[in-house]
């Protein structure tokens, strides 16, 4: 079954939410992808594993009812030596929620799912979370990104969307 109108509007914003995210992560040294603006801030690195585990678990393990054995303590101490392996995982993950997605009744869209931190959200309040929850990634990323530079004092490049 191809993926509903509605699913595929969410999901485009969501994809387009971690593309921006990995961009900001292009032509970055290992030290500036785990680089910290504060101590107890996010890396870049950071935020996208993060977002990435977190789009993984509402939609393969709470709208889709896939096993996913999240690790999200662990997300936010990752350090990584290029987004290389975070481009890949990213490229994995699309294909396998894509074709969950493909494959889900749309009653689970209006059906009430157990969420382990919010309680009980329908299908598309889970989309809704997903979406919004990698937007403020997103931001939080170019953010970042923006301070990086700064601190280095690199020349900021125009955005590329």
């Amino acid at each position: 079954m191809p993926m509903l109108t509605e699913t595929g509007t969410f999901w485009h914003y969501i994809v387009g939410s971690v593309n921006r995210i990995l961009v900001c992560l292009n032509d970055l040294s290992e030290e500036d992808l785990n680089w910290r603006p504060l101590e107890n801030a996010n890396s870049l690195y950071v935020l996208a594993i993060h977002t990435m585990g977190n789009i993984e678990v509402n939609i393969l393990e709470v709208l889709c009812g896939q096993a996913v054995h999240r690790q999200r303590q662990a997300e936010f101490a990752a350090r990584g030596s290029s987004p290389v392996d975070l481009n890949r995982r990213w490229s994995e993950l699309q294909a396998c929620i894509v074709s969950a997605l493909d494959q889900l009744p749309a009653a689970e869209f209006d059906r009430m799912h157990d969420h382990p931190r919010r309680g009980q959200l329908t299908g598309r309040e889970v989309m809704i979370v997903v979406a919004r929850h990698a937007a403020e990634h997103m931001g939080q990323a170019e953010l970042t990104r923006d301070l990086l530079l700064t601190a280095r004092g690199r020349t900021l490049p125009p955005r590329e969307y």
